[in-house]
């Protein structure tokens, strides 16, 4: 099978049924993601201002910077697949694909330093730990940002000096890529692999130990405010794990491969479409982690809480209200 008539395959693939569910499953994280995450940032500016010399916060404000501007970058990639345009197509798989890269990796990176912020607060309670400072958060946040901004800058440069010229859109982005740029995309993938594995390793080694450190408290029988401590921490851990490996764990198994093996005619189309359901979940977790918000932010939980007891306060009020004008009403008749 020729190359054009297996690009002509995959851009087949994404039209009918499969295109509409796509751009609206699409759609919908990015709406709900911006409703919860700039709810949290409203939190962070109005709120949380005593809470700043916390290195927790630090980690915190930046993975909700993260899950925001992912917000924000989705709409070029539903509306690279609602158009049929060599534009549009060239600008996702540049700028579009490259911002969408870079804030998941960050949310992932991000992740991994709240866990290990977290279990750092088991080992050292006190929080005199160098890294448990809130200039070493900054810092950290900092060269993070850094390390993920260079590569993706020099990413789209050699994109826009290599890639290929095209008269009609191929459905997906391996067409523009030269031969030297090729590896260089497979280079990113692979390196955004280790990043994904390295994280993913030590946030079950945390899990592990916090759930080591519990039970031996269990087993001793220390029923404590250390140990409850503990079971909290053990929670929050959960927490992380189970967003972390519902996101992000099905993209990775569909990405790598999809890498090196999209040309292939046998199963080319099946790793496309296994990269694409994948890809939905993992923009997912700009709708799960404000749960990580939530248990792991005191005042977070409290502000919600609060504000939920407001509302429905006030609906009560409402309707207590309209109950006693609609007994008025009565005894007047």
């Amino acid at each position: 099978i020729s190359q054009p008539f297996l690009y002509a395959g995959l851009q087949s693939s994404v039209s009918g049924t499969f295109q509409i569910f796509r751009l609206w499953i699409k759609d919908l994280p990015h709406l709900v993601g911006l409703l919860l995450n700039g709810f949290i940032i409203k939190f962070y500016c109005c709120q949380a201002r005593q809470q700043a010399s916390r290195s927790l916060m630090v980690y915190l404000k930046n993975l909700t910077a993260a899950d925001f501007l992912l917000c924000v970058s989705l709409p070029m990639r539903v509306t690279d697949y609602a158009s049929r345009s060599v534009i549009f197509r060239e600008l996702y798989c540049s700028f579009g694909a490259t911002s969408l890269y870079l804030n998941m990796y960050a949310s992932i990176i991000f992740m991994g330093y709240i866990a290990a912020n977290r279990y750092l607060t088991i080992i050292h309670p006190s929080g005199t730990h160098i890294l448990q400072t809130v200039r070493t958060a900054h810092i950290v946040s900092t060269v993070t940002w850094a390390f993920l901004l260079a590569p993706t800058i020099t990413y789209n440069i050699m994109f826009f000096i290599t890639h290929k010229p095209l008269t009609f859109d191929p459905g997906y982005c391996g067409p523009l890529f030269s031969t030297s740029f090729s590896v260089l995309h497979k280079t990113f993938q692979i390196s955004c692999t280790i990043i994904f594995l390295l994280v993913f390793i030590f946030l079950v080694f945390f899990y592990y130990s916090t759930s080591r450190r519990v039970l031996q408290a269990q087993q001793r029988q220390l029923a404590s405010f250390s140990t409850d401590k503990l079971v909290k921490s053990r929670r929050n851990m959960l927490v992380l794990v189970s967003i972390f490996c519902v996101c992000f764990v099905p993209y990775h198994l569909a990405r790598l491969p999809y890498t090196f093996l999209w040309t292939s005619c046998s199963v080319g189309q099946l790793l496309y479409y296994s990269k694409e359901v994948t890809t939905i979940l993992s923009v997912l977790n700009v709708c799960l982690d404000p749960l990580v918000y939530f248990f792991l932010c005191k005042t977070f939980r409290a502000q919600v809480n609060f504000s939920m007891g407001t509302r429905m306060t006030t609906q009560a009020t409402q309707e207590s209200e309209s109950s006693r004008k609609e007994v008025e009403i009565v005894e007047l008749n």
